[in-house]
């Protein structure tokens, strides 16, 4: 079995920490979490990610494996016996990893934007940000979780932004809710699991 010495670099607010942590977790994967301070980066990170010198940075074996969404398909792919991630059908995984990628290239600017700016360009980041939760929300449909009835890979790739919405709404002034109820309702479903219940902070919690 190929469970010998898993160790997670990461830093707790990061939503992308989070989709491997709750991979691992929904595993059943035991690991050593590593908290590391982003600006005096440990010489281990500097060693296991020297092209980006970011967390998350999953060590399987002394190997490392860079960036969240190919960390939690390598967690797939290494321990696919348990609790399977990823849908069996190529098409259905085609569409898991679409969306996932689209998660990827629009969530995180938007968001960032809604918290770092102010006035007009700030007005502008949170159309963005709510007509991006539209188009998930339509990916998403009635269905408990984006892939079905299953938890996966596009809950995985999302829910850490879930508990960033508070921070969200506080700096931008608006409700997520009153635009998008399917995701938020969504979120709540994903917080009765315990990988993400565990994995996640506070919303409360002050992320800076």
């Amino acid at each position: 079995m190929a469970n010998n010495e898993v160790i997670l670099l990461d830093f707790w607010p990061s939503m992308f920490g989070m989709r491997l942590r709750i991979a691992l977790a929904e595993k059943e994967i035991s690991y050593e979490y590593r908290e590391e301070d982003l600006r005096n980066k440990s010489p281990l990170l500097l060693q296991m990610n020297p092209i980006h010198k970011k967390i998350p940075v999953l060590i399987h074996n002394g190997k490392p494996i860079c960036e969240s969404l190919i960390g939690v398909e390598y967690i797939e792919e290494v321990w696919k016996d348990k609790s399977p991630l990823l849908p069996s059908d190529p098409y259905d995984r085609a569409q898991a990893r679409f969306w996932a990628d689209y998660i990827d290239k629009k969530v995180y600017d938007s968001a960032r934007k809604i918290w770092s700016t102010k006035g007009e360009e700030q007005e502008a980041a949170k159309k963005d940000f709510i007509e991006i939760f539209k188009v998930l929300e339509g990916a998403l449909g009635d269905k408990p979780y984006f892939g079905g009835d299953n938890f996966g890979f596009v809950d995985i790739a999302l829910v850490g932004f879930y508990s960033w919405f508070y921070a969200y709404e506080t700096y931008g002034n608006f409700s997520i809710e009153a635009e998008c109820p399917k995701i938020v309702a969504w979120g709540k479903r994903c917080m009765q699991r315990d990988s993400v219940a565990k994995s996640l902070p506070d919303q409360h919690k002050d992320m800076g």
